[in-house]
């Protein structure tokens, strides 16, 4: 499948839930190309919930409840600000119709956000898509110390209160495999993929 950008009458939301089902997802090359490639990595990152790891030193942040956690309540902003260059993220690869697509996945119950708070300030934040028992993780960003990794441990404790069994994080980076993200082949993923697409999970 290629890119196109022609959003509204090529991808739609239920031509993206699709797609996630098949084990692919959208990027594009910058923020401003208007537009969309799919990706099929032959190797996936995978976050296994019975396996979280969370390290000590954010253990201790996350019982002194520096930041105020809230899910679905800021989701545009949390993209637009998972969008913006970053120090070590020069370029984004979030466009203006990849974030069209996820605020209309957002709208009818697929698409949410975690968002931290600190001092009524949304300073950290991620998003993803859910279907069936399966989480896609999409972006993530941060403006204070730890906001994102605190949102990450509630996403983690979210879903595995209400049933998921795949968190898929796409890729692994340093900052992924601290929690215990590993990396699987695409076979594999394809397996783990299906039997989390059998059952359907509520996210909210």
């Amino acid at each position: 499948m290629s890119g196109s950008n022609e959003h509204d009458t090529f991808i739609t939301p239920q031509i993206l839930l699709k797609a996630y089902s098949l084990g692919l997802f959208p990027m594009a090359e910058k923020a401003d190309d208007p537009t969309i490639f799919w990706v099929e990595p032959e190797f996936r990152g995978v976050m296994p919930l019975d396996a979280f790891h969370i390290p000590r030193s954010l253990k201790k942040e996350v019982r002194r409840g520096t930041y105020d956690i809230t899910v679905n309540q800021a989701f545009d902003t949390v993209v637009k600000a998972c969008a913006e260059p970053a120090p070590g993220r020069e370029e984004t690869w979030i466009n203006d119709p990849i974030r069209m697509l996820y605020n209309e996945l957002h709208e009818i119950g697929h698409a949410h956000s975690v968002e931290a708070w600190y001092e009524d300030q949304l300073v950290g934040g991620l998003y993803g898509v859910s279907l069936g028992r399966a989480f896609f993780g999409e972006s993530m960003f941060s403006r204070r110390t730890n906001a994102s990794k605190v949102a990450l441990v509630h996403l983690v404790e979210r879903l595995k209160e209400r049933g998921f069994v795949l968190l898929d994080t796409q890729f692994t980076n340093e900052h992924l495999t601290q929690f215990g993200t590993i990396e699987i082949p695409r076979a594999e993923y394809e397996v783990l993929l299906e039997a989390a697409l059998e059952e359907t999970a509520e996210f909210n």
